[in-house]
């Protein structure tokens, strides 16, 4: 009987707790609280992470990118990467390579290993990334949340999980230009966003500055947004011990996905709380605290009491841990 993700990944903490590991609960692994090195590991399979017959070097960008996102969320500052890759024999190898190659001289990896296989069909690419703590700086960790301290996000959601069903409508990207559905005959202004979208999906940006500035404070409990707001926020409560108050009106969208939410006829508020893959940090400051950045948007409060959630006063409803989750029968 299979168990969902998170389900899988608690049974194998209380395993790993009795030999006296417990290293698990964070986007980064910190072997020690005041070592100086974050460690993750990311995979992308076609078909799965990305549409088939994707360009090569959009497939090694984001890779690369994504892998990223992880270390944002320790506050690290990425240094070296290693790279595993099982491809189908007429593959255009060097091209990924090249997409690998141009995204780690983007952020400041240095290639330093990996390994390569064939495969009978379909691309399976794996990194794992090592990143360094910036001097006078802090470990982000998820466990760091409070009562009462603010809860922030560092950009829009639900535009990438737009950009996946826009792909899924036939939607194409070729490393420069977007072509979007023909039977789609929108306003100039909501084609750019639809193009925008799927970019955003295809080649997301990690937020490496920010979780740069974050480090620098004295106390922040942060997550990356790879599965979904809402159960991304489930995971950083449940290591911080705490709960949340979302305000739904707060949580910042881009102005195009109401109309492509209908146009593809989904509920927008799937794609902004569910949707995932959007690679912004989601992080908490003291109750006074800003960030320093002006992107981001305060949307809710931590809590004593349990459980997540959404909107205000008589209407608050509890939120469920909606999200991508790999191993589970009914994927949201």
């Amino acid at each position: 009987m299979s168990a969902g993700e998170d389900q899988l990944i608690g049974w194998l903490r209380r395993r790993l707790q009795r030999l006296g590991s417990d290293l698990l609960g964070d986007d980064a692994a910190l072997l020690e609280e005041r070592a100086d090195w974050a460690i993750s590991v990311d995979q992308q399979i076609e078909g799965v992470h990305f549409p088939p017959g994707l360009d090569p070097g959009v497939a090694g960008r984001r890779l690369v990118s994504v892998c990223l996102s992880d270390l944002a969320a320790s506050g690290a500052e990425p240094a070296y990467g290693f790279l595993t890759v099982a491809l189908p024999r007429r593959y255009d190898a060097k091209r990924l390579l090249t997409g690998v190659l141009t995204a780690c001289r983007r952020y400041g990896v240095t290639l330093a290993g990996g390994d390569t296989a064939s495969a009978p069909r379909g691309v399976s690419l794996t990194m794992t990334v090592l990143g360094r703590r910036r001097p006078r700086c802090r470990w982000l960790r998820r466990s760091h949340g409070r009562p009462g301290d603010g809860l922030w996000l560092g950009g829009p959601v639900g535009e990438s999980a737009l950009g996946r069903h826009l792909l899924a409508a036939g939607a194409s990207f070729d490393g420069r230009s977007v072509t979007l559905p023909r039977r789609h005959r929108a306003p100039e202004r909501w084609l750019r966003y639809g193009r925008r979208a799927v970019r955003r999906h295809l080649d997301p940006r990690p937020q490496l500055e920010l979780g740069g500035t974050l480090a620098r404070r004295r106390r922040v409990a942060a997550v990356d947004i790879s599965d979904g707001l809402a159960i991304d926020l489930h995971r950083l409560c449940r290591e911080s011990g705490v709960g949340a108050d979302l305000e739904r009106e707060a949580i910042p969208v881009s102005g195009g996905l109401e109309y492509w939410a209908s146009a593809l006829e989904i509920d927008p508020d799937q794609l902004m709380l569910a949707g995932g893959e959007d690679y912004v940090l989601l992080f908490t400051l003291p109750p006074r605290g800003r960030p320093a950045d002006a992107a981001s948007r305060r949307i809710g409060t931590l809590t004593e009491r349990p459980g997540v959630r959404l909107g205000a006063g008589d209407e608050a409803v509890l939120l469920p841990p909606r999200g991508w989750d790999h191993l589970a029968k009914d994927r949201t």
